[in-house]
């Protein structure tokens, strides 16, 4: 009977329904957990592979059918902020070293200028005009069978190292012969004594310089701090080589310790670094190939010039000369252009593109001796003579320049004729690694109170190939 008494009861209906029910639940509960544990697990994995694969290779441009991928964009992107940011570090060690008020001024004002072009917005617009542009002098020089072969990529690469296998480039000097003229006899009655026709042209601060900057990010060379109160929208991402050869144990260890620095702080390996160069061999070669039969001479005005801001007293200046009177005397009397003023408002000579448009198309048109009406500008009123108005030799450095100038006006032609469609998802793509260091941002802001700290160089490993 007393085993009979512990026997359990048996379960009713009742208990079996909800035990049914409580398992029911128990098993519903655990799906929906292991749902949302995959639900989450596979929202991880799409962000990874959205990351990592689909994005980096969607294209951020379109030129003319050939894709300019994302991976492609935000490389360049971070090779421009490495250099821009090491050439902070560099402007910031040389701060350390002046406790002068305007030199510290100066290293300030370029560390500013760095600091704008790290801002996302800017740096990924010049990144995609500089890869639209390539993309365009490499689609030209295949049309024009143009290649380019691992040997010369090589040689610039190794040369940036300033390391020459084949032994170290000796400057050659060069006789540069500057432009001289004959002076008519009508030239002869209309320039003063003391006024000669060789001068280096100068642009004065009231006749700007028309154009837009040019956004070079190809290997300029040029890494030298130079203070400027300027922001302009130019990369120049390479150090200048010194003239000290290196052997091919230091270009080694050169190399070894940039590509190390480049893995660190931006993710980039030699392939991306080379793509530079590889772009500025085809650049030079196109423009060898475009620019053949250019000569090194260019049509250029001789003039001078009276400037005031007020038209009546231009007039009553135009009616003056025209009675005869010295233009000499008028200009170092009324003339606002203080560079030129005591010197018969002189300019020299300058080709087109050098002055503001309506200067440059008033002196162009006239005939040598004429002299203009008031042109207006937004500097004022100019009273223009021409001296001279030839074709001029050039000298080395100008020549150089012009075939810069003409180049770009033909890539220019080529993107106004091209198909191009961006992906204006660009601007959320910017990398902002790597950063520029706190210690250069708190010096800016403590500048800009007026309060530079004394604190100690910044000491970061930093490549000086």
């Amino acid at each position: 009977m007393a085993n009979e008494s512990k026997r359990p009861a048996p379960l009713t209906k009742k208990h079996l329904a909800r035990m049914e029910r409580e398992r029911l639940q128990r098993r519903w509960i655990l799906i929906g957990v292991a749902s949302v544990i995959l639900l989450v697990i596979g929202l991880v994995l799409y962000g990874i592979i959205q990351q990592n694969v689909i994005e980096p290779s969607q294209p951020i441009a379109v030129v003319n059918d050939d894709e300019i991928s994302t991976k492609e964009f935000q490389r360049q992107a971070s090779l421009s902020r490495y250099f821009l940011i090491q050439n902070a570090i560099q402007t910031y060690q040389f701060a350390q070293q002046f406790n002068d008020p305007e030199f510290q001024s100066q290293f300030v004002s370029q560390l500013q200028q760095i600091q704008s072009q790290l801002t996302p917005s800017l740096l990924g617009q010049q990144v995609l005009d500089y890869l639209i542009e390539d993309r365009l002098i490499r689609q030209e020089a295949e049309k024009r069978g143009i290649t380019i072969t691992d040997s010369e990529v090589d040689r610039i690469y190794k040369a940036w190292y300033d390391y020459y296998p084949e032994g170290t480039p000796t400057p050659t000097a060069v006789l540069e012969i500057l432009p001289t003229s004959t002076l008519t006899s009508l030239q002869q009655t209309l320039v003063p004594p003391t006024a000669t026709a060789t001068s280096t042209p100068e642009i004065t601060s009231t006749l700007e310089v028309t154009g837009t900057p040019i956004v070079d990010m190809t290997p300029t060379l040029d890494l030298t701090p130079t203070p400027t109160g300027l922001i302009t929208p130019t990369v120049t991402p390479f150090p200048t080589p010194t003239a000290t050869p290196y052997t091919e144990e230091s270009f080694l260890e050169q190399s070894k310790n940039l590509l190390a620095d480049l893995k660190a702080l931006a993710n980039l390996d030699e392939a991306d670094f080379r793509q530079a160069f590889i772009s500025q061999v085809y650049r030079t070669k196109l423009q060898d190939a475009v620019l053949t039969d250019l000569k090194p001479e260019q049509e250029q005005v001789w003039a001078r010039h009276i400037l005031v801001e007020d038209e009546l007293l231009a007039k009553d200046i135009y009616a003056k000369l025209l009675a005869g009177e010295d233009f000499c005397a008028l200009a170092a009397e009324n003339s606002t252009d203080t560079s030129n003023k005591d010197n018969c408002g002189d300019l020299n000579w300058f080709p087109r593109g050098r002055m503001v448009k309506e200067f440059e198309d008033a002196a162009f048109a006239m005939e040598i001796g004429e002299i203009s009406d008031p042109v207006q500008s937004q500097s004022g009123y100019h009273i223009i003579q021409v001296l001279g108005h030839e074709n001029r030799s050039l000298s080395s450095s100008e020549f150089d320049q012009l075939k810069q100038t003409r180049f770009q006006e033909y890539v220019t032609q080529l993107r106004e004729s091209a198909t191009i469609e961006t992906n204006e998802a660009w601007i959320d793509r910017v990398p902002e690694t790597p950063a520029l260091p706190q210690a250069v941002v708190d010096f800016i802001q403590a500048a800009l109170q007026s309060t530079i700290p004394t604190t100690p160089p910044l000491i970061l490993s930093t490549p000086t190939p």
